[in-house]
């Protein structure tokens, strides 16, 4: 079929990316944005915007909040499937309760799990979740949409595609044809590494595009292999899920055997139990970690087998020093605070996983590490991006020539992915600014804005992308750019208007996580601008008539007039 491996990396190279390229922008784009996720979620909540907090107390503000807490109304509907019979009409036995926090988030995120009467699994569970601000223990709206943590993130990894867990699955494969797409890059390109820094930007379009499509493919390279490899490892549950299915049996087994060896109790013991003070849990576990000479933050808090005498409760210690989400894990006796169990050290396996994990989810306290996680993924983008310029430039005159449609279609669609994606990001958070707060799903509404305003940037990619049928750039590209650089600095502006933090008051008492949002809509304006220029200069090239080049024939023909 192919001459020679070469041409056959090439030829898998470029397919292989064209059919994906348009989910892994997806996923780069907002995995960056995911980086700083909780500082999205305090520029789109006002009322959060306070500095980040400790775990509180368990004994004074969180136990009061977890006794009135109840499964949310979309967890029963989901689970009515998965009943024999009809749904109950209340779930009174708690299987755990759970606090977890980092040092960028300021509220306090609870969580809890109720057994599921006459469910098929009889592990099945319905749960509950609550947002609570741990300054006063006051619950916040839950129809506030957090637009980092519980929009951005989530399209990052699953493409909000919950059905069957599709989105999860498209992603996954995704991630795999990356690292084919990044090995065959490398062996289809013989003088990748000798022009790696190669850039000629006034070059023709299609010259310039290869260019910044190796630069940012090869220097970004070992970023983007162990960022996909990592996200392999780190849902490989979902993609292979042996242990629900063929393994289940096994894996019941294993736990209960585990159980055992730890001490800690698999099942309830069907007898009511009390809960003792987990603040002294907590004060003795920082103890512990103190002698060790860790840091003392709870990252994650939790309470299993609630009411009940197996009842036990685990402090873990934050990952804020570390590449690790938690760690350190010490368990005590509910009823009386005896410590049962001080995790031991993670065999080499375990600590692989964990780094992997950790690596990719980056909860640690390094913010010049986060901004190269930033730029990592924007350069994932930019390449995805030039690739499908160089495609579509390579192929848009042969297909004129042909009348084929073909590249005008990868064009119109290679528009959305790339700035129609952030034409939708933006729209998303004005229409955060511009909502009322006591509108009624009012996060629903944000969803409807940001999907609504994709739709929109791909009807304009299809309607200004005609001129690729003549061979010529389509001025979608410039004309969104325009629309970026004006509604980032909207956003800036109604952010101001709305809330009183502009940026000479962010900036000037130290508030970066709002600072820093405003700072980054306004550099993305600014290259949007220039690219916007560049396109269009490109465009106005490109559609000028061709001129005759002087030549001793064209002379005599004009005198000869």
């Amino acid at each position: 079929m192919f001459q020679n491996f070469r041409l056959s990396m090439a030829w898998l190279h470029t397919w292989f990316g064209l059919v994906l390229g348009f989910v892994l922008m997806a996923v780069f784009f907002f995995g960056s944005l995911s980086v700083f996720d909780r500082e999205i979620d305090r520029w789109a909540i006002p009322s959060t915007r306070f500095a980040p907090q400790p775990m509180p107390s368990f004994d004074k503000m969180l136990l009061p909040v977890f006794q009135e807490m109840k499964p949310s109304t979309q967890s029963i509907e989901q689970a009515r499937g998965r009943v024999s019979g009809p749904m109950a009409d209340s779930f009174p036995v708690v299987k755990s309760w759970g606090a977890y926090t980092t040092h960028r988030d300021p509220v306090l995120s609870l969580f809890a799990s109720y057994e599921l009467p006459n469910a098929k699994d009889p592990e099945d569970s319905v749960f509950g979740d609550r947002t609570i601000d741990p300054r006063n223990g006051k619950l916040l709206p839950d129809d506030h949409l957090k637009i980092g943590s519980q929009f951005f993130y989530p399209l990052h990894y699953s493409l909000h595609l919950e059905w069957k867990n599709l989105g999860y699955f498209i992603v996954g494969f995704s991630a795999l044809v990356m690292l084919v797409a990044l090995v065959s890059g490398v062996v289809m390109h013989r003088k990748i590494f000798r022009e790696l820094f190669t850039f000629r930007p006034r070059k023709h379009t299609q010259r310039s595009a290869l260019d910044l499509h190796n630069l940012t493919g090869v220097v970004a390279l070992p970023f983007h292999f162990i960022f996909a490899f990592s996200g392999l490892v780190i849902f490989g549950s979902i993609y292979f899920p042996i242990t629900d299915t063929q393994l289940k049996p096994l894996h019941d087994l294993h736990e209960k055997h585990e159980a055992l060896e730890t001490g800690l109790p698999h099942d309830r013991a069907g007898v009511p139990g009390t809960l003792a003070s987990v603040d002294a849990m907590v004060a003795e576990a920082r103890r512990r970690w103190a002698a060790k000479e860790m840091a003392g933050d709870v990252g994650f808090l939790s309470v299993q087998h609630v009411g009940d005498a197996n009842s036990y409760v685990s402090v873990y210690r934050a990952g804020t020093d570390r590449i690790a989400l938690t760690g350190e894990g010490i368990h005590f006796k509910a009823s009386t605070g005896e410590v049962l169990r001080e995790d031991p050290p993670l065999t080499p396996v375990a600590s692989v996983n964990t780094f992997l994990t950790g690596l990719h989810l980056q909860h640690f306290r390094h913010w010049l590490l986060r901004w190269l996680y930033v730029l990592g993924g924007l350069s994932g983008c930019a390449c995805i991006a030039t690739g499908f310029i160089f495609f579509v430039e390579k192929r848009k005159r042969q297909h004129a020539k042909q009348e084929r449609g073909g590249a005008r279609w990868v064009d119109a669609f290679a528009v959305t992915t790339v700035t129609g994606m952030l034409v939708a990001t933006l729209a998303m958070l004005i229409g955060n600014r511009l909502l009322p707060d006591d509108l009624p799903a009012r996060g629903d509404w944000e969803k409807y804005v940001f999907c609504g305003a994709w739709l929109l940037a791909f009807a304009h990619a299809i309607w200004r992308t005609a001129p690729v049928a003549q061979a010529r750039m389509a001025p979608a590209w410039a004309e969104q750019c325009w629309a970026i650089a004006v509604m980032a600095v909207s956003a800036v502006l109604l952010n101001w208007v709305t809330t009183g933090d502009h940026l000479l008051r962010t900036i000037g008492q130290g508030y970066w996580p709002v600072a820093g949002v405003d700072l980054f809509m306004l550099a993305s304006a600014a290259v949007a601008v220039m690219a916007a220029r560049k396109l269009g200069n490109r465009a106005g090239v490109a559609t000028a008539p061709a001129t005759p080049r002087a030549t001793p024939t064209n002379v005599k023909e004009s005198a000869r007039a």
